[in-house]
């Protein structure tokens, strides 16, 4: 599937569509890096982005694998992949000298587990001294943050609007950051996260949200450090088996990004590559040819160990609890189950209270 998405690629990148791309995965998701010139939304890269998606939809049709193409919600592309099953996160910017960038991918979640960390990246000076030391980081971010449920938005900003915000986020059910912004004029985003919600644009479950973010780093925005460093807790969020229950955040490499304990813990991965003249830039050789790339990938080592012990742990502790919550989600996220159609079937039986 993933060759199929690199071969589709391959040809966009031919026809002049895209500068560059590299075609990785976390767990079951295919995630597709794409540099180009052409702006956000542009209706060219989403629809070669789409073409590759269901490319390799064929693919697995085709070796009956399970549940193939179950985050396609429709046959029919128009014009954009959002609200069409796949999420994105899209960036422009004008490159500065050096532009370290971290490309964080997400298995078995939703869009608001990357709140907390974020929070403790851009709003915590215990996380990221930079928002001290830092002139132009010290000025602060402004986020943009929406209402999942009610496809709104509003753009806060920090430090001065800190406790506001964690009011919102704090709402892991509804409310997610979208882009983070440097209020360095001379810098622009910093940040941006996939916040396309499957269950709501499809109307039930078909399989969780599987987000991704991606972030600047360095010189006027965090360091990498500094953007690595809140995966050290394992946060429990929302989704793993059957997208309806609460679990450790594992972060693991892309090769142990497998779900393999109750099709969980949720995993994170996390890869580093530079952008350079328009084209990404790892590990491989330079002059390399396009597609082919070599990332950091920052979980892989030992250092992480702890972390993932601790996710293990508190996602045994919650698997405990079975059907009942707080293993379970609330009942905002339940009505996309079988929830309702038991309530519906008992609705003759019940009684009222004497």
């Amino acid at each position: 599937m993933m060759k199929k998405c690199e071969e589709r690629l391959a040809d966009g990148l031919s026809a002049g569509t895209i500068n560059d791309f590299y075609v990785t995965r976390v767990g079951d998701d295919i995630n597709l890096y794409l540099t180009h010139n052409r702006g956000e939304n542009n209706k060219d890269v989403h629809g070669l982005c789409w073409e590759a998606f269901m490319e390799a939809t064929k693919a697995a049709r085709s070796m009956k694998l399970y549940a193939a193409g179950q985050d396609l919600l429709t046959d029919a592309f128009s014009g954009n992949v959002r609200g069409a099953g796949p999420g994105a996160a899209e960036m422009e910017f004008k490159e500065r000298g050096a532009e370290p960038m971290v490309f964080f991918m997400a298995d078995k979640t939703e869009p608001s587990s990357y709140s907390l960390p974020l929070c403790r990246t851009y709003m915590d000076p215990f996380t990221t001294t930079g928002l001290v030391i830092d002139p132009r980081a010290h000025e602060g971010f402004k986020f943009e943050i929406v209402d999942v449920c009610d496809s709104k938005k509003v753009v806060m900003s920090t430090p001065e609007e800190t406790y506001d915000i964690l009011t919102l986020l704090g709402d892991t059910t509804r409310y997610a950051i979208k882009r983070i912004y440097s209020k360095s004029d001379d810098i622009g985003v910093a940040a941006v996260v996939s916040t396309e919600k499957l269950n709501i644009s499809a109307g039930k479950y078909v399989g969780k949200d599987d987000p991704v973010c991606v972030c600047r780093t360095q010189s006027g925005l965090p360091a990498v450090g500094e953007v690595l460093q809140p995966y050290m807790f394992p946060s429990l969020v929302a989704g793993w088996m059957r997208g309806s229950h609460y679990g450790g955040w594992y972060p693991c490499s892309v090769e142990d990004s497998d779900p393999t304990f109750f099709d969980g813990p949720p995993r994170i991965v996390a890869l580093g590559m530079m952008v350079s003249n328009g084209k990404f830039q790892g590990l491989e050789d330079p002059g390399s040819k396009p597609g082919y790339h070599v990332p950091v990938d920052y979980f892989k080592g030992s250092c992480w160990d702890e972390a993932r012990k601790g996710a293990v742990k508190a996602s045994i502790y919650m698997r405990r609890h079975g059907p009942f919550m707080p293993a379970v989600l609330g009942p905002e996220e339940m009505e996309y189950t079988t929830r309702p159609a038991v309530l519906k079937k008992l609705k003759e039986r019940m009684e009222k209270l004497d």
